[in-house]
């Protein structure tokens, strides 16, 4: 019961925090809209291409928009981390009886509910574009966004707190963003690309969730893509986790 306790005390503290930025609350708003209105129009001449996905422009692009929220999110938590490093909080920590565990999950699921708020929005706003809604398959595809989004949360902070600077951590986050996303056919499908890239795809987790989200953004829940997802992001969010609360007890020792 104490950590539960610890856990929704530190989700009240973090999400109290980004409530009272107004601006990341309208970047965070309004980047995926931007990426449906500005972007979307420039795939409906690729949608009759060879190796282009089935289904409508909207319907391929939008889960593709709602992984890179995923990722995103999870990947920047770190900059929050090392802020907290240098102004001290995390120093603090060390004397407080707060549980290791729920320290690094609290900030984690606070940044969750306001992804899982913002794709909300996103969904909406994709109806007005002509998306059709599935909702046993965008119930299922929170669950892996959940999934990637902790991964990649549990994977910066634990970075963040072994880089301790916010030029190396941002080094090694923008480092990895790029190659991630492309070869994870989140803008443009992969199915697109040469050979080589499909095969490289496939070391790529964010590249699974993709390919499940499409599926089940359709509608269809029954498919390699959906289960091979669980099978990559599951095991890989337990390892990540299992090692980044074994670098944050030691940050906080």
């Amino acid at each position: 019961m104490k950590g539960l306790r610890d856990i929704a005390l530190l989700f009240q503290r973090y999400t109290l925090q980004m409530l009272r930025n107004p601006v990341w609350l309208f970047v965070g708003f309004s980047t995926p809209v931007l990426y449906l209105a500005l972007f979307t129009p420039l795939l409906k001449n690729l949608s009759h291409a060879p190796g282009f996905p089935s289904g409508s422009v909207i319907e391929v692009f939008l889960p593709g928009i709602l992984s890179l929220l995923a990722f995103a999110s999870g990947s920047s938590m770190g900059f929050s981390t090392i802020f907290e490093l240098q102004s001290g909080v995390i120093e603090r920590f060390r004397v407080t009886p707060a549980s290791r565990f729920a320290i690094l999950i609290g900030p984690i699921l606070s940044g969750l509910t306001m992804m899982m708020v913002f794709d909300a929005v996103v969904v909406a706003i994709a109806v007005g574009f002509g998306f059709r809604v599935h909702f046993v398959g965008l119930l299922v595809l929170a669950l892996l966004l959940a999934l990637l989004a902790t991964l990649m949360a549990a994977f910066s902070t634990a970075t963040a707190l072994l880089t301790k600077d916010i030029s190396s951590f941002a080094a090694i986050i923008n480092g990895i963003n790029l190659p991630i996303l492309l070869l994870a056919g989140v803008l443009l499908p992969i199915s697109l690309g040469p050979l080589w890239m499909r095969v490289l795809a496939h070391f790529n987790p964010l590249y699974y969730l993709v390919q499940a989200s499409r599926s089940l953004a359709s509608g269809s829940l029954a498919t390699a893509a959906v289960w091979q997802a669980f099978a990559v992001l599951v095991p890989m969010c337990a390892l990540v986790l299992w090692w980044a609360t074994r670098v944050f007890r030691k940050a906080v020792a």
